[in-house]
C-alpha cells in the first residue's frame, strides 16, 4: 500500500509546553542539561507572554508563559497539555540513579520493562515543575 503524504515532514521540530513560570521551568530543563538558546516575548489578547526555546543537542522544548490573566486558565486546564516527553538514553539504570540522586520526582519505583522492539525497554519518568511527565527510555 503506497502512503501519499500531503507534506514532507522531516522529524519532529520541537514540543511546546506551557509553563507557570518560566525561571523555574528554565531551571529545571538546566538541570537536565537544556539550555535556553533564544527567548522572546510575545503578544496575546493584548498583553505580553514570554517564549524561551531551551535545547539539548537536536532536541528543544518550547517553554511559553502566557500572560498574567491567562495564567489561571493554564492552571486549571483539564486538557491539552502534552502527557508526556520520551527522552532516548543509552543507559537506563545510571540515568535513573543520576536523576534520583539529584533528588527529581521520579514516578516509577525502578525504571519498567515492556516487551516493545526486538529486546524490549526500559523506562521512567520525572515530574517537571507544571506536572509534565518526561519519560527516559531505553530500547534494549
Amino acid at each position: 500500500m503506497e502512503n501519499k503524504s500531503l507534506v514532507a515532514i522531516n522529524k519532529l521540530q520541537h514540543i511546546g509546553i506551557p509553563v507557570t513560570d518560566l525561571s523555574v521551568s528554565e531551571a529545571f530543563y538546566n538541570r537536565l542539561s537544556f539550555e535556553n538558546v533564544m527567548r522572546s516575548d510575545f503578544s496575546f489578547d493584548g498583553d505580553t507572554g514570554i517564549c524561551m526555546m531551551m535545547q539539548h543537542k537536536d532536541i528543544i522544548i518550547e517553554l511559553y508563559q502566557m500572560p498574567q490573566k491567562q495564567l489561571q486558565e493554564i492552571k486549571a486546564r483539564k486538557d491539552g497539555h502534552v502527557d508526556h516527553i520520551a527522552f532516548d538514553v543509552d543507559d537506563i539504570d545510571a540515568t535513573f540513579n543520576a536523576l534520583k540522586q539529584a533528588s527529581f520526582t521520579i514516578l516509577e519505583e525502578t525504571p519498567v520493562y515492556l516487551p516493545f522492539w526486538k529486546n524490549g525497554c526500559k523506562y521512567f519518568n520525572i515530574l517537571g515543575p507544571d506536572g509534565e511527565r518526561l519519560e527516559f527510555n531505553q530500547i534494549l
